[in-house]
């Protein structure tokens, strides 16, 4: 754990990639293959289920500590975290430990066994033995909330520099369904391809966004001048499902979502087209909710997503398809190297022979001889109910992760209002001292009513503005959260609206987020309900 509880923080130390890999490579070299196995199931979101709820975790810290409710609470709101609050309260250590990784992860898992006492007892110990960054670091992996600030083609590359395979290996091989007591660190390794897991996913490629606003495209002119020729690309509708790999191996289906959730019995209607697909097929696309030939908004899938029951209403009311975009596997072969021409045709014969087409639909091609006529196409794409195109060139292979060239997503200009700032929360990680999420009204009559909230979008020099405006014009407390003296205006763009009956404004956004700081304008001249309202169709 020492060693681990170092990594942590030595991470946390630097922006710098090169610096991060650095580290991470003499992290790996150094530690036991159970600790390297379980560092990657952390870093990339396998985390030990939580065995003792986070109330109590505060309860039994407050005790050893002998601090009022009050102190506490004051502390978390100026900390931000609960895992580092605790660890900055806790009285001085008694001892030290020297278990690693593993083993306290182990020990973490074995909790489920023993009594609510047990565990207590199991707790004060554990902490009386750690210094305040291993208890940090302690406090996270148990209450289920362990992030961190490195991604996982970060993790990949120190490892590929380690092992000397190729990075896009072990990315395939960190896919899927696994945990590190059943998943070895040398399986992961050895030479040859060590799953024989069929429900196994292949890493998503993924497209880089074009923006009208940035210096590459700014017109269908440019468009010409930086992708070439467009007969050299393919065109297809974005649409605004969940991205998500259908696997059919050996008579079984997996759906897989892009964020490696599985997904497969949240999607009952798509099974029956996909027992019908060879066997050794593995399709890449959108699930989405669909009536009839027309694709439904984002928030009708919404109703389906974390219910753990699916009733006949539901699946009456919000039906799923599947618009397949590509193959990446037929018949037991990976075809992920092929051009995208070849892998369409492979698609396109899937889908000419299956009888389910109203649920497995193919993406369609969209025609165009010219940039300039996509570009008009483009702004129709709401009509659609689609977000923009994909450009995909023809002759590409399919990639991991996000390369840029061979794919785009090209979207349409979001819709905005423009909004007043009224309530702000402290953020987390490395804004945790700064008031960094945002609470927006618009004006209904003389009142103004909340509608989005978002966090993302300012500068980190403009964030520290606003943190210093929230300090100093806060009205009242609700925990967290302030309630702000109203002075700042800001545009809110968001990528969709949809009425809603839980906001008190009657309206819910699709990705909200700050597209700039309005210094030009007094609170006065922000939008009206109305605006919102009418967007709604």
């Amino acid at each position: 754990m020492k060693d681990f509880a170092k990594l942590f923080a030595d991470l946390d130390e630097t922006n710098k990639t090169n610096e991060k890999i650095r580290i991470l490579k003499a992290y790996f070299m150094y530690v036991p293959d159970a600790d390297k196995i379980n560092t990657l199931a952390l870093f990339t979101g396998r985390k030990p289920k939580r065995q003792i709820n986070s109330t109590l975790v505060k309860t039994w810290a407050m005790e050893l500590s002998k601090i009022p409710v009050w102190l506490f609470e004051e502390s978390y709101q100026v900390v931000g975290d609960l895992g580092e609050t605790i660890a900055l309260l806790l009285p001085e250590p008694e001892g030290s430990q020297d278990k690693s990784l593993t083993e306290w992860i182990a020990e973490i898992n074995n909790l489920a066994s023993l009594k609510e006492e047990e565990r207590k007892l199991w707790l004060v110990s554990s902490w009386a033995v750690m210094d305040r960054q291993e208890r940090f670091v302690f406090n996270k992996i148990l209450t289920g909330s362990f992030r961190v600030g490195v991604s996982q083609s970060l993790i990949v590359k120190a490892l590929a520099d380690i092992s000397g395979l190729d990075a896009s290996v072990l990315t395939h091989r960190i896919m899927g369904n696994w945990d590190p007591l059943h998943f070895s660190f040398h399986d992961l390794m050895q030479e040859q391809d060590a799953s024989d897991d069929i429900s196994r996913p292949y890493p998503f490629c993924l497209a880089y966004p074009i923006q009208e606003t940035s210096t590459q495209v700014k017109s269908a002119e440019e468009m010409e001048l930086a992708l070439g020729n467009p007969e050299a690309w393919q065109a297809e509708w974005k649409w605004d499902g969940i991205r998500a790999q259908a696997i059919y191996r050996d008579k079984e289906i997996f759906i897989w979502s892009r964020g490696e959730d599985l997904v497969t019995d949240k999607f009952p209607e798509l099974h029956r087209f996909m027992m019908d697909l060879p066997d050794g097929t593995v399709l890449d696309g959108e699930a989405i909710c669909f009536s009839g030939e027309c694709p439904l908004p984002f928030n009708v899938l919404q109703t389906r997503i974390g219910r753990k029951n699916l009733t006949k209403k539901i699946l009456t009311e919000s039906p799923m398809a599947f618009i397949a975009y590509d193959c990446l596997e037929y018949q037991g072969d990976d075809i992920r190297s092929m051009p995208l021409k070849y892998r369409r045709s492979i698609l396109e014969k899937l889908h000419a022979e299956s009888p389910h087409q109203d649920i497995f639909r193919l993406s369609a091609i969209v025609g165009f001889s010219n940039w300039k006529d996509l570009y008009a196409l483009r702004l129709q794409s709401r009509e659609n109910v689609a977000e923009g195109f994909m450009l995909k060139r023809i002759e590409s292979v399919y990639q991991t992760g996000r390369k840029r060239g061979d794919w785009w997503k090209w979207k349409v200009d979001p819709l905005s209002v423009d909004a007043v700032m009224i309530y702000a929360q402290k953020g987390h990680g490395r804004r945790a001292d700064l008031y960094s999420d945002y609470t927006f009204a618009v004006w209904d009559g003389d009142k103004l009513v909340p509608f989005a909230k978002a966090y993302s979008g300012l500068t980190d020099k403009e964030m520290s503005q606003v943190d210093q405006y929230v300090k100093r014009n806060t009205l009242e407390k609700f925990g967290p959260v302030r309630t702000v003296k109203p002075g700042l205006v800001f545009e809110i763009g968001f990528e969709g609206i949809n009425q809603s009956s839980r906001h008190k404004s009657g309206v819910s956004l699709r990705f909200p987020r700050i597209l700039r700081w309005r210094h030009d304008k007094k609170i006065e001249d922000a939008d009206h309900i109305e605006v919102l309202r009418a967007l709604l169709g």
